[in-house]
C-alpha cells in the first residue's frame, strides 16, 4: 500500500535546468542550440523555460550536440513528468477528504477490506485502491451516474448512504473474482433447486458449503459478504462478466430469512436476466417493484408457499408438533413456517424461536 512519503519527494527539477548549465559550460547561446538541434526554435524554447518535454527524439539530438547520453535525459523528464504528477495526485487526495469521511471506514478495515489508519490522506488513497479509481469523481461516475454500463453496476444516487452500499457491493465484484465456476446452465440451476431445498429444510452445520457447491455446478457464484454500518443489504444478485452473483450479508442472523432472501435472488436469475440488479433492502433508483414482488412469490413458492400457508393457518390452533409435521410435509424447515406466522402476525414473536436457526457465516469468508 502506498503511502504519502512515497508519493510526494521534496522536489525534483525539470531537465532544463541541467540543459541550460550544460550550455553554459559549453559557451553555446539557446538560440545556436535550437539551431544545432534542427527543432523550431519556439520548441527548444519552450524546453528551455521548462514548459515543454524533453522528448525521446530531442533527448537523442541533445545527445549529439552535449555529449550526455540520451537516456539521462529521458530519465530526468521521467522523474519530472512523476513529480508533478503527484503533486496533482496531492490534489486530487485532499479534495476527496469530505468523501472519504462518508465511508464506514473503520469497519472496513475490521473487515480487512482496507489497511487500518488513521490518517484521513491514507484512508482517502487506500478507498481509490479498494474501489480502483484514481479519484472521488471517478467513483461518482460508477458508482452514482453509473457511466459503465454494464450488467454489474447500476445508479446509487437516490440511495441512502451510497458510499456503504456502494463498500459493500464492492468487496462483492473482488471476492467474485476468486471464485471459479463453469459457464451459467439455467437449466441446471433449476434441476439443482430441489436438491439446495433439501439443505434449506435439513439446515445441516455445512448448510452453506453445501448451497455454494451446488450453485457452482450451475455456473453461479454464491458467497458471503459482511453487512456494514448503514448498508441493510440482505442480498443482492447482478452479472459479473456474464456470471450471475448471489451475494449475501446474513443480515438477520437467522435462517428463516437467509433462505428466502437466497431464494429471492435466485428467482432474479431465473426470471429477470442479466441487466436487472437486485440490492434487497436498498431502495434505489433501478429497483423495479414488479420484479421484487415476483422474485418474493419466487421465493414463497421454494420456501413455504401461499397455499402451504392456508393449509397451516386452517388447522389452528398449533403446537409445536404441528409445527414439525407440517415441516416435513413441505418438505421445508420450521422455521420458514413459524417466521412466516410472525411476519403475518398470527403468531407472538416469542413463540416458536426454538425453530429459529442463529446465522454465523463470519468462517466462510
Amino acid at each position: 500500500m502506498a503511502t504519502l512519503n512515497e508519493y510526494y519527494p521534496q522536489e525534483v527539477l525539470h531537465p532544463c535546468v541541467t540543459l541550460k548549465e550544460k550550455l553554459e559550460e559549453m559557451g553555446m547561446t539557446q538560440k545556436e542550440f535550437a539551431i544545432r538541434t534542427g527543432k523550431p526554435e519556439k520548441t527548444i524554447f519552450a524546453v528551455l523555460k521548462g514548459e515543454s518535454a524533453i522528448t525521446s527524439e530531442m533527448a537523442v539530438m541533445f545527445e549529439n550536440i552535449t555529449k550526455i547520453p540520451a537516456h539521462f535525459w529521458i530519465n530526468k523528464q521521467a522523474r519530472y513528468n512523476e513529480y508533478k504528477a503527484r503533486l496533482k495526485r496531492k490534489v486530487d487526495v485532499e479534495n476527496a477528504e469530505e468523501w472519504t469521511k462518508s465511508f464506514p471506514y473503520a469497519e472496513m478495515a475490521k473487515n480487512n477490506w482496507v489497511p487500518k489508519t488513521r490518517k484521513l490522506e491514507e484512508k482517502t488513497i487506500n478507498l481509490f485502491e479498494y474501489f480502483g479509481v484514481s479519484t472521488h469523481e471517478a467513483w461518482d461516475k460508477l458508482y452514482m451516474k453509473s457511466e459503465l454500463k454494464v450488467a454489474a453496476y447500476t445508479s446509487l444516487a437516490h440511495t441512502h448512504e451510497p458510499e456503504a452500499v456502494s463498500a459493500w457491493l464492492r468487496q462483492g465484484e473482488l471476492q467474485a473474482e476468486q471464485i471459479d465456476v463453469p459457464e451459467y446452465d439455467k437449466g441446471v440451476f433449476l434441476e439443482l433447486l430441489p436438491l439446495i431445498k433439501e439443505v434449506m429444510a435439513n439446515h445441516p452445520e455445512d448448510y452453506f458449503l453445501q448451497l455454494q457447491a451446488l450453485c457452482s455446478k450451475a455456473g453461479v457464484k454464491v458467497f458471503y459478504t459482511p453487512k456494514l454500518p448503514k448498508a441493510p443489504i440482505s442480498g443482492s444478485t447482478r452479472w459479473i462478466k456474464n456470471t450471475p452473483v448471489i451475494q449475501l450479508s446474513a443480515r438477520y442472523r437467522q435462517n428463516d430469512r437467509f433462505w428466502f432472501t437466497f431464494f429471492h435472488e435466485a428467482g432474479h436469475i431465473l426470471r429477470h436476466g442479466k441487466k436487472y440488479i437486485s440490492l434487497e433492502g436498498v431502495n434505489f433508483s433501478g429497483s423495479d417493484p414488479k420484479k421484487e414482488q415476483e422474485a418474493n412469490e419466487f421465493a414463497e413458492e421454494w420456501t413455504f408457499s401461499a397455499k402451504q400457508e392456508q393449509e397451516v393457518i386452517n388447522a389452528a390452533p398449533l403446537n409445536r408438533e404441528d409445527i414439525i409435521s407440517f415441516a416435513k410435509k413441505f418438505n421445508t424447515h420450521p422455521a420458514m413456517i413459524i417466521g412466516r406466522l410472525h411476519h403475518l402476525g398470527l403468531v407472538h414473536f416469542s413463540e416458536g424461536r426454538e425453530f429459529i436457526k442463529s446465522i454465523d457465516l463470519t468462517s466462510c469468508n
